[in-house]
């Protein structure tokens, strides 16, 4: 069962419609048809207002997202989280490319990774023009203490089979 199934179930189980839920959450119904139908991985902040309208715990939406994930599969995940201390793309891709048909979910994480890299290339560069003024510098001492957290921590999340997130992220893969 998808955690989209999960969440159906337990609505129907409530006796809400797709539409009260919304309401109930201040979420579009058509989100919530995309959620329910598995076209969309829902973040951790929607899951909160889900669980919240639908009376439950969130932990009973969140942890059910990985909970059939066996731990190998789980420490690769994790691996391409970290390879995020690299700035390079390849760790991630050949990772994602090598397992992309045995490791559910691969694609998510992939993908994630492989965005804030790019968002960080892109607010390393940046930092880098603002050098010529100085105030590039402290920037660019944010950026490496911050995405070095935002690794961390997410590679602990994943081993830990918790939701993730990259904040201040540009999607540049869907």
């Amino acid at each position: 069962m998808t955690i989209g199934e999960k969440i159906k179930s337990i609505r129907v189980q409530k006796g809400l419609t797709q539409e009260i839920l919304a309401e109930k959450t201040n979420i579009s119904t058509r989100t919530i048809q995309r959620i329910e139908n598995n076209e969309v991985d829902p973040r951790s902040y929607t899951l909160e207002k889900i669980a919240e309208a639908l009376d439950i715990n969130f932990n009973e939406i969140s942890s059910f997202q990985y909970e059939h994930t066996k731990k190998e599969d789980t420490t690769l995940l994790a691996l391409i989280h970290l390879s995020g201390f690299f700035i390079l793309l390849l760790p991630p891709i050949l990772i994602w490319l090598w397992k992309k048909d045995e490791i559910k979910d691969i694609d998510k994480h992939a993908k994630d990774v492989i965005n804030f890299q790019l968002t960080m290339w892109i607010y390393l560069f940046i930092g880098a023009l603002l050098l010529i003024v100085i105030i590039g510098l402290p920037i660019l001492m944010f950026l490496g203490i911050f995405s070095s957290i935002i690794i961390v921590l997410n590679s602990i999340k994943v081993l830990n089979k918790q939701p993730y997130k990259y904040p201040f992220t540009k999607q540049f893969l869907k």
